[in-house]
């Protein structure tokens, strides 16, 4: 049977930005993480991929090497942090190092990386319009309300020429940043979640890869543009509250993650849409 947990936002949202407050609750009972290394790993990922993953190394893996794995479903980006913070869950499973580190900075949690599984390209979707260069002059463009998907979702359409943004402005880029807009483009922020919902209401959308699958959109053939895996700093990884690196559960999964089996598991499975990144 599968022990998975789904945990919607709207029942989080009282409690996900309080670091002090568990994401699960404060009891450790039998499905909360141990704080003793032992007992099972339970791991908080997004639904797709992330999870879609984990539970294929649970089903396939993890019994032969002799790891527990449980995995806990989030639909947002801020509870899974903060519920490895407080020891809710052991890992997580969701996110790239520039969201990482703006997060740790700006809420001073204490997550590392582990190991980069994969990668999920950032792609610009319309139900409009069938290429970037057919969007009309002030066109709306839904992009990720969070500073660094933000950034990202900019700096994917600078790089296909339908915007200019200051040098050097990097992982902080806004739409103030923009120097150059010919086709005059406007920009609703949005929860990154809530991209894929907007495509009827806007022109056009920059969607996060696992939102994009979720929504049934195929972004190796559906996306107008998208970004090139070669160089990319977003790659996904197990991630950790430091300290727990050596945790040798964490380390049995972060070995799994990386194992022939998983790489031919994203292959077949999300047929480019989904890279593995290692």
């Amino acid at each position: 049977m599968r022990n998975t947990a789904k945990i919607t936002t709207a029942v989080l949202a009282a409690g996900a930005l309080t670091l002090g407050l568990g994401a699960c609750g404060s009891d450790k009972g039998s499905d909360s993480a141990s704080s003793d290394g032992s007992g099972p790993l339970v791991v908080a990922a997004s639904p797709t991929p992330h999870a879609e993953i984990l539970t294929f190394v649970k089903d396939n893996l993890a019994k032969k090497a002799g790891l527990d794995l449980e995995v806990k479903e989030f639909t947002d980006y801020v509870t899974p942090n903060t519920a490895t913070e407080d020891g809710s869950v052991d890992a997580n499973y969701f996110q790239n190092q520039p969201y990482l580190d703006d997060f740790n900075k700006k809420n001073g949690t204490h997550i590392v990386p582990v190991v980069t599984v994969h990668l999920e390209p950032l792609g610009l979707y319309s139900h409009k319009v069938k290429s970037a260069d057919a969007l009309k002059s002030g066109a709306t463009i839904a992009v990720p309300n969070d500073s660094v998907n933000e950034a990202r979702a900019l700096k994917l359409l600078a790089a296909n020429k339908l915007i200019t943004l200051k040098d050097g402005v990097g992982n902080d880029a806004t739409p103030a940043d923009i120097t150059a807009n010919p086709k005059k483009l406007t920009f609703k922020e949005l929860e990154a979640a809530q991209t894929p919902r907007s495509l009827d209401d806007v022109d056009a959308a920059v969607i996060n890869g696992n939102y994009a699958i979720e929504a049934d959109l195929k972004p190796a053939s559906d996306a107008l543009v998208l970004e090139s895996a070669k160089d990319n700093p977003y790659g996904n990884f197990l991630a950790v509250k430091k300290g727990d690196e050596s945790d040798p559960r964490v380390k049995k999964l972060a070995t799994l993650l990386t194992s022939p089996e998983v790489k031919k598991f994203i292959a077949d499975k999300y047929a480019g849409s989904v890279i593995a990144s290692f």
